[in-house]
């Protein structure tokens, strides 16, 4: 495990984080929730019927013993959950509604987080970006201040860490959304330990072409500027001038980032998502995530093709952005 998880265990020790896991049938969840739990970094909270979620867990050979376990059918208070629902949705839901949408696995589990029954929430190993992040954006919501959710992944190698963003929620990114998925981005990085140099990314570097979507990237710079001064932020750049010094000193030789960006702003959603599948696939870095940001409380999303070990450590990301 890289230095920085390492670093991220070692705050949980005794804390004693809560993290919800709906999905508790699916293999990969059960050995990092055994794992998670025989290390004592924080409390699994399992959604489903406990008799077919052991069943399972013995098939795998893998110890729940230490996670909680909670049937939305048996849960003493969901009459209490379902009132708190039809309030919190705020004449969206009737009772009724309510009562059947809170048997599925994500909205109950939001909902626990929601009623700080649970620390956070980490889903999408079965489920899709839209199933884990609706349940969140209707009840948890974003935090004062901030206009869009945006997720990122944390790419690490050995002892490299890069924060990417947004590579799973945002399709098609204004000048505002750029801004604040910079300035969001640069606040994960920190919380993970990386000193932020945000590079606003493009086709271009500089100038080199102009366009209505390079024009989009320098609007989204100078406004993130303007509502964060002390940012180390610029752009625009092509990747290979963000990341490469000798490169930047040809193509960017007055910008304060000279190659050695950290945090990197895609301009859409195509970009980010091919930019950190490559990154893995072909550059052998570790996806993890993606990690939501703006939200009240933490919510986080696995991609479907995740393993056991990415949901390890994107729980154990999760519980530190509870602490």
């Amino acid at each position: 495990m890289s230095t920085m998880f390492t670093t991220l265990a070692e705050k949980l020790q005794g804390v004693k984080k809560a993290i919800v896991f709906p999905e508790s049938l699916d293999e990969r969840i059960l050995i990092a929730a055994s794992k998670l739990s025989a290390e004592r970094l924080l409390t699994p909270i399992l959604i489903g019927d406990a008799v077919e979620i052991k069943h399972h867990a013995k098939e795998l050979g893998v110890t729940i013993d230490n996670c909680e376990i909670v049937n939305p059918k048996e849960f003493l208070e969901f009459d209490l959950m379902v009132d708190t629902f039809v309030d919190r949705r705020a004449g969206k839901a009737t009772k009724e509604q309510a009562e059947e949408i809170l048997l599925d696995a994500n909205y109950f589990g939001t909902m626990l987080v929601y009623m700080n029954q649970a620390d956070g929430l980490v889903s999408g190993a079965v489920h899709s970006t839209g199933d884990t992040v609706r349940p969140a954006l209707q009840i948890i919501k974003t935090k004062a201040g901030i206009q869009k959710t945006s997720g990122v992944f944390i790419m690490v190698r050995d002892e490299d860490t890069y924060v990417f963003g947004d590579c799973a929620i945002n399709i098609a990114p204004d000048h505002e959304d750029l801004a604040e998925i910079a300035i969001e981005s640069a606040a994960t990085a920190r919380m993970f330990g990386v000193d932020p140099r945000v590079a606003m990314l493009s086709f271009s570097t500089k100038g080199s072409a102009k366009s209505p979507e390079t024009e989009q990237v320098l609007a989204g710079l100078a406004l993130a500027k303007k509502k964060d001064p002390n940012l180390l932020i610029d752009g625009e750049f092509q990747f290979d001038a963000a990341i490469v010094p000798r490169v930047a000193e040809q193509k960017a030789p007055t910008s304060t980032i000279q190659g050695d960006a950290n945090v990197f702003i895609f301009p859409n959603l195509d970009a980010g998502n091919i930019g950190y599948k490559m990154a893995e696939r072909l550059g052998g870095f570790e996806a993890v995530g993606p990690i939501l940001q703006g939200l009240n409380q933490p919510v986080n999303d696995l991609s479907r093709g995740c393993s056991a070990e990415d949901v390890y450590k994107l729980a154990i990301i999760t519980a530190v952005q509870a602490t």
